[in-house]
């Protein structure tokens, strides 16, 4: 399969503008891109209890995972409110890993020129989830 990323990357983009972000003012949208060709996105929730907001990339899993999709070969992350590329948080890395290959595409890019294109085993190096099953 063909994975163009910046037309993934335009889905996430599209999917920041629903995000629900009254207390950062941060928006955040994903594109996850399944191994059918589907792709699934999200937008990050907040609530004003911070530990129960949800990412966008959590969402868009979630999402996949709920019309029982279980396998990932691409994201894309948008966070227009941001001049930089902003990448997913540590717990998104731990969930991105559970369903994607190492070798994945990710981009991410802000409002600003910069884009970072790099893969979900350079996002989370050390998975022990897969380390442990090589080894077994």
């Amino acid at each position: 399969m063909k994975i163009n990323m910046d037309d993934l990357y335009q889905k996430a983009r599209q999917a920041a503008d629903a995000a629900y972000a009254p207390y950062s003012h941060f928006r955040v949208g994903a594109a996850l891109l399944a191994e059918d060709g589907t792709v699934f996105t999200g937008c990050n929730v907040e609530n004003r209890s911070y530990g129960l907001t949800i990412c966008a990339e959590r969402g868009a899993v979630m999402k996949a995972v709920s019309s029982g999709c279980r396998s990932f070969v691409a994201l894309a992350i948008a966070t227009p409110d941001s001049n930089y590329p902003v990448g997913p948080c540590g717990a998104c890395r731990q969930v991105l890993s559970e369903f994607m290959e190492s070798t994945a595409p990710v981009r991410f890019a802000g409002s600003g020129s910069e884009v970072v294109n790099t893969t979900v085993g350079e996002l989370y190096p050390y998975d022990s989830l897969h380390e442990l099953a090589t080894n077994m």
